[in-house]
């Protein structure tokens, strides 16, 4: 069974310099669910002002790992 995540991304440049801003807008049952939801929030503040391709939908497999790897830290 999958799940999808509906995500808003988009680009901010702060006092800190410029970095993504992810927003996580839910996890639906279907990728129906989350396009009528995308249809709903591109007419809201903040929303509007971004371009469509901020959503983004990520289908996952319920009760499999996503992540497969290891991983490393880089300190600099």
């Amino acid at each position: 069974m999958k799940v999808y995540l509906l995500w808003h991304v988009h680009e901010l440049t702060d006092d800190f310099g410029t970095h993504e801003d992810e927003k996580l807008i839910g996890v639906f049952s279907s990728e129906r669910k989350a396009n009528e939801t995308i249809q709903h929030f591109k007419n809201l503040e903040g929303f509007r002002d971004c371009p469509l391709d901020c959503f983004m939908i990520d289908a996952y497999e319920l009760d499999e790992p996503n992540w497969t790897e290891g991983f490393i830290t880089v300190c600099s």
